[in-house]
């Protein structure tokens, strides 16, 4: 991870997201070339080929993200976003020689390896840039999300000028030819112009590369990331029929408002990243994830009507009756007026309603020369309540629910050097394979969800179920570390740390007098901070020791990282005390192990000499210990 970020940062970062968007382009492909293909019965295939071809490349694509991952990791990214490209150029030129199903969903497997760039990008761009700044930048490479976009609206236009509209069907093939060109042309833009840089860790083997994958946090992250990402690559493709089922638009529009959805949620996800950074993207999260709901609740019901029994109109004496018509009912020398039935009830495709419409009226149920009784029911009450998104007005909805997404998407990968600063390619890279099953897995959850309702809006139905496990899961880990249970009596901690609402105040607080004057060691001090009062909170809680474990194991890991990243700064900077500096920390890693044994052992008051010795250790390594480096740097 860089100290801070240079022109030489800009210009990989620059060069990530172009590859990156270059490779989303073809891993969106089929999308447009095999409805073309199907449209013009080029092949004779059915719903259900249709289906596995579109959703092949996204399945490959989101497999290796973790193996892509774990390889930038080890050898950086040039050398392995290099081959990507070459190598998936390769099924990319077979495919223009495709003749059947089979040869088309082999070649389908092979190009749908692009996808794993994101993986390789995301590590890539991380080690370029200080902790400070990675959203941001991570934000920026994930607008490359805009090939999806770019394919969407030039692909068919290709298309019909490589066909001649249709006349030269077989001219198809080209397009295939096309973008093996492009991506021949970026792998060797990408091999001249980059600059190879590994992460810290990547000595390490792969089994410790794999442990971060242990923790829930990761698996939190990946289930964000099957929402914003996964659903956001399946509504690419399935808002076309929605468009032509729902809204009777032609393909071509349909297509083009696919595009509109599709385009602002690559692009405003730079505005996610430095949204995350300037207020954190935990906030960002809770803003998305709420927002998601809403709009989802919205988009459930665009088109509905709702028939109810409304007020009637009773007889007020004996009678018999003289006269019915649509406008009142005689009965003796009395008239009830009546409510007449709307003259048009519109279908509303051509209104611009917002909200739900209410219409009521009233039908006749006595006949002329009927006697009835006082009280007797002379016209019954309609209600008609009428529910109706317009077309633009669901068009929009939607590409404000894919903007929202696309900002969540870079809030989800800001956790990910946060939380893992020397393992982004392999938790970026896990994180974004269960993301890539959402794109593959959610458009057959819609196709069942259709079939078995029959109601087109039952996938945002599922959308709004999905988003509600999201946003709880995520409170209830956040409320499980901050907050402080009522009524709570703790023999370790005096109650003067309750503040009001029983929130517990934290043991350490981070102070600018802490600074060491390098940004991303002085955001892991205030990581290790944040650790330690997590430890507190789970102690003074009086949990079991047992529930300590997790928790400490966690604090070792990113205290190791620490320390690695901090012995490396010292190494480059000639730091002379250097290996003085190494002991003091593994004196430390040594006490907090017999102080792990202790706890695992049974011994509780271990656990309150442990927040001690880490209180004390902590502030007193920074500033009596790390200062001499800073101030060496600084010289």
């Amino acid at each position: 991870m860089a100290d801070t970020s240079l022109r030489q940062s800009h210009r990989i970062l620059g060069l990530n997201t172009l590859a990156f968007t270059v490779c989303f382009a073809a891993w969106m492909l089929n999308g447009v070339l095999v409805t073309f293909l199907a449209s013009n019965r080029v092949f004779d295939w059915g719903p259900v080929e249709i289906g596995w071809l579109m959703g092949i490349p996204v399945l490959t694509g989101s497999l290796f993200r973790l193996p892509a991952g774990i390889l930038t990791d080890r050898y950086g990214g040039k050398p392995v976003f290099t081959a990507l490209l070459f190598l998936s150029a390769i099924p990319l030129y077979l495919l223009s020689q495709a003749d059947s199903f089979l040869g088309f969903a082999l070649c389908s497997f092979g190009f749908g390896l692009t996808g794993v760039g994101f993986s390789i990008g995301i590590a890539f761009s991380s080690v370029w840039y200080p902790n400070k700044y990675q959203g941001t930048a991570l934000g920026i490479f994930g607008a490359g999300n805009a090939g999806a976009a770019a394919t969407t609206l030039l692909a068919p236009s290709l298309l019909n000028w490589l066909t001649d509209d249709g006349a030269n069907l077989e001219g198809w093939r080209m397009l295939p030819l096309i973008y093996a060109g492009m991506m021949v042309v970026m792998g060797v833009v990408f091999a001249i112009f980059t600059t190879n840089r590994k992460p810290d860790v990547s000595k390490k083997t792969t089994r410790e590369l794999l442990s971060p994958l242990k923790q829930a946090r990761v698996w939190r992250f990946g289930l964000y990331y099957f929402l914003v990402f996964g659903c956001f690559v399946a509504f690419s493709q399935w808002l076309v029929p929605y468009f032509v089922n729902v809204y009777h638009v032609s393909l071509v529009e349909a297509g083009m408002l696919a595009a509109f959805f599709s385009f602002p949620s690559g692009v405003i996800r730079a505005l996610g990243g430095w949204l995350s950074d300037k207020v954190g993207a935990r906030i960002v999260m809770y803003w998305v994830l709420g927002a998601s709901v809403l709009v989802s609740l919205m988009l459930i019901v665009p088109k509905m009507e709702i028939v109810s029994p409304g007020k009637g109109i009773a007889a007020v004496e004996d009678g018999v009756v003289e006269a019915v018509s649509t406008r009142s009912i005689t009965v003796g020398t009395r008239s009830y007026p009546l409510t007449g039935k709307p003259v048009s009830m519109s279908e509303g495709d051509d209104q611009t309603l917002i909200l739900p419409t209410k219409d009521a009226w009233h039908e006749p149920v006595v006949e002329q020369g009927q006697t009835i009784e006082r009280k007797a029911l002379l016209a019954k009450g309609v209600t008609r309540i009428y529910f109706q998104a317009n077309l633009w007005i669901f068009a929009v909805l939607v590409i404000v629910l894919g903007s929202i997404w696309g900002i969540g998407k870079a809030a989800v990968y800001k956790h990910i050097p946060d939380y893992f600063p020397g393992e982004v390619g392999v938790v970026g890279g896990m994180v974004g394979v269960l993301g890539g099953l959402g794109g593959f897995v959610c458009p057959i959850i819609f196709g069942y969800l259709l079939e078995w309702t029959g109601i087109w809006t039952s996938c945002w139905m599922f959308m709004l179920l999905l988003s509600l496990i999201c946003i709880a899961w995520m409170h209830r880990v956040i409320a499980r570390v901050t907050s402080y249970p009522t009524g709570f009596e703790s023999k370790y901690t005096s109650q003067d740390r309750v503040l009001p609402g029983d929130v517990l105040s934290p043991l350490m607080k981070w102070s600018e007098d802490y600074t060491v004057g390098v940004d991303d060691l002085d955001r892991q001090h205030e990581r290790l901070i944040e650790l330690i009062n997590e430890l507190d909170e789970v102690i003074q809680q009086g949990r079991h020791f047992r529930h300590c474990s997790p928790v400490l194991d966690g604090l070792i890991e990113y205290t190791m990282v620490h320390f690695s990243a901090e012995e490396a700064h010292m190494e480059r900077v000639g730091y002379p005390g250097l290996e003085q500096h190494r002991g003091v920390h593994e004196q430390f890693i040594g006490d907090v192990v017999r102080l792990r044994e202790e706890i695992d052992a049974g011994d509780r008051a271990a656990m309150d000499r442990l927040l001690v010795f880490l209180q004390g250790w902590l502030i007193g390594h920074i500033v009596g210990v790390d200062r001499q480096y800073a101030s060496y740097t600084a010289e």
